[in-house]
Order: C-alpha cells, then sequence, then structure tokens
C-alpha cells in the first residue's frame, strides 16, 4: 500500500508539472492567435505569388520562386509574432540570422522586391496588424498590376537571328528601316552555305517582324528572342 501510494503521489506531481508545462505555453501565445496568423500569411503570400506570375515578364519562369514567396511569409509572421516586445529573443534572432549566407544568385532585381513585399507582409501580420496588412497588399496589387500593362505597351528589346543568303542582305536592311524604329546590328557571319545575322531592336509585341523576314526570298529562317537588358539601343 506504501507503494501505491508513492506512486500515485509520483504520477500527481508529474500531471502537475505537465499542466503547468503547457499552461506556460500557451500563456503569451493563444492556438487562435497562431491560426489567424497563418491563414492571414497564408492568404496574403498566394496573392503575392499571383501577382508575381501575372507580371512576370521574363524569358523562363521559375514556379519555385512563387513557393519560395508563399514560404517567406509563412516563415516571417510566426517568428515576428513569437518575438513580440521580447528584446532578448529579438536580439538573438538578429544574431542568428546575421550567419546566414544565402549563395543564390537573383538574376532579375524585381525578384527582391518581391521578396521584400512577402518579408514586409509576415512582419506586418506577425504584430497581428491585419488591417494594414490587407491594406498594404492591396495597394502593392493595384500598382504593380499598373505598371505591368504600362510595360506591355512598351517596347521590349529583343534578338532577331536570322539566316539567309547574302543576296537578301538589302532587302533585309530595308525591311529593318521599314519596321523596326531602333535597332543595331550585333554580329554578322557569312559561310560558304550562307550568312547569320543577330540584330538587337525595340518592338512592340503586336509587331510581326519574322513573318515579313520569311517573306523576303533568300531568308532561310528567322528567330526572334526576348532578352532583358540594361542596356537599350
Amino acid at each position: 500500500m506504501g507503494m501505491l501510494a508513492q506512486v500515485t503521489g509520483e504520477l500527481s506531481k508529474s500531471d502537475i508539472a505537465l499542466s503547468s508545462w503547457w499552461s506556460d505555453q500557451f500563456s503569451r501565445i493563444r492556438t487562435i492567435d497562431v491560426l489567424q496568423v497563418l491563414l492571414f500569411a497564408l492568404i496574403s503570400s498566394v496573392v503575392i505569388s499571383l501577382v508575381y506570375r501575372k507580371t512576370y515578364r521574363g524569358v523562363l519562369y521559375n514556379p519555385t520562386f512563387t513557393t519560395t514567396l508563399i514560404l517567406l511569409t509563412l516563415v516571417t509572421a510566426p517568428v515576428v509574432m513569437a518575438i513580440g516586445s521580447n528584446v532578448a529573443l529579438s536580439m538573438g534572432m538578429v544574431g542568428a540570422l546575421s550567419i546566414v549566407r544565402f549563395r543564390t544568385a537573383v538574376k532579375d532585381p524585381i525578384d527582391t522586391a518581391y521578396m521584400f513585399w512577402a518579408i514586409t507582409m509576415g512582419i506586418l501580420i506577425g504584430t497581428k496588424l491585419y488591417i494594414i496588412s490587407v491594406i498594404v497588399v492591396a495597394v502593392i496589387t493595384v500598382m504593380m498590376i499598373a505598371l505591368s500593362y504600362i510595360r506591355m505597351r512598351t517596347n521590349e528589346n529583343y534578338l532577331l537571328v536570322l539566316h539567309y543568303d547574302p543576296a537578301a542582305e538589302q532587302e533585309i536592311d530595308a525591311e529593318l528601316h521599314r519596321g523596326v524604329r531602333n535597332y543595331r546590328i550585333r554580329s554578322k557571319t557569312i559561310t560558304r552555305s550562307g550568312a547569320e545575322m543577330t540584330v538587337d531592336l525595340r518592338l512592340n509585341q503586336r509587331a510581326d517582324i519574322v513573318s515579313h523576314m520569311l517573306d523576303i526570298q533568300g531568308v532561310y529562317d528567322a528567330t526572334l528572342v526576348a532578352v532583358q537588358n540594361e542596356t537599350a539601343v
């Protein structure tokens, strides 16, 4: 009987300690708050990823980057929520993040802006500023779609690669003068089997320079490739 009483006493102490542990875990952060933060973070990050996909104007779209944007918001929001007003924890988090080195190169500067947007939304939602986060997402979404629409209406840089008979070069030059406002010949190669020319030009997306080149007798094929660079012709 004495042994049974001792075991019962140990179990009761263990139960008391366990209940105290659970109460300590949820004393500052409630479960409903965590779920609320994660839900708002998920909605905001999905909106950001959809805007990125809608406004993307690069050559090769990477679906993994949209998943990265979602994860950035989902990870940042709980971290900010856990830090709260704890100065010691915030300093420790800054020290931990300072040793992290990201070696993946960002090809387009606009991708960096989207990453900062996702992190900013995580910070706003982690501090439970839900109304402000909704306003920020809505305003930036409208601005990015408007800027993308304006960009679609402007001329963009392309590379036109032609394989042709050297005798057709005068007609090609005449067609370039007639159909393209600005262009510059990047390279020209002449071999025994024909010639190859690479032209850097600016075109409206509605312009069909390829079909016009193929209408010229002596042009074997024409390839138009969209490019992204910092210099204009």
